[in-house]
């Protein structure tokens, strides 16, 4: 019988140091996390309830409609995370209640928000973990609204535009497989 499982992969922008991640906020808590590089910043941000990050900008502006879909999500920030820290979430990963942090593996989406054949991953941070990640693991935070925008409006009015084009003019970012070792992949579901 052959398998069903759909293909799972981490695809990110990173460098040798760090990775993105992306999130959604209102500009009361947007802003002034830029201003002070801390999501915290604003007395807005609540550590509360899971909050989560997600490493595809594609499925980023699925999830927001490129920043329109409602005020709680105006602001699409680019979180900077070092490899370790990133790596060290992911190990404490489940699909159920057995560890902290929670994954959802969804369809992956095109810039015009169409599905995809492959997996792409949704990371959710606990309440008890999500204080080490803004207070200490976030190392950069950039506004990125106005590339969500910018490529909203190429979407809805330029129809033949390509990847590669999107990804000259700066709307996409140069995403690559984001390979992970074995007892990750394990925990994943990605094999």
């Amino acid at each position: 019988m052959a398998n069903t499982v759909p293909y799972k992969q981490i695809r990110a922008l990173y460098d040798d140091e760090t990775i993105t991640v992306y999130q959604a906020y209102s500009a009361a808590i947007a802003l002034p996390a830029v201003k002070e590089q801390k999501l915290s910043a604003s007395p807005d941000f609540l550590f509360g309830r899971m909050t989560w990050i997600k490493p595809s900008w594609c499925w980023m502006m699925y999830r927001s409609g490129y920043s329109y879909k409602d005020d709680r999500q105006s602001h699409i920030l680019a979180l900077k995370l070092k490899h370790s820290h990133f790596q060290h979430i992911l190990s404490l990963s489940s699909f159920d209640t057995s560890k902290p942090v929670r994954v959802q593996w969804d369809p992956e989406r095109t810039h015009k928000i169409g599905s995809l054949p492959y997996r792409s991953i949704q990371i959710g941070i606990p309440r008890e973990l999500s204080q080490k990640l803004v207070e200490e693991w976030i190392v950069g935070i950039e506004d990125v609204t106005h590339v969500a925008r910018g490529l909203k409006e190429v979407v809805d009015g330029e129809e033949k535009v390509g990847r590669d084009e999107l990804m000259k003019r700066g709307l996409l970012p140069m995403e690559r497989v984001y390979e992970v070792e074995e007892g990750i992949r394990k925990v994943l579901g990605m094999d």
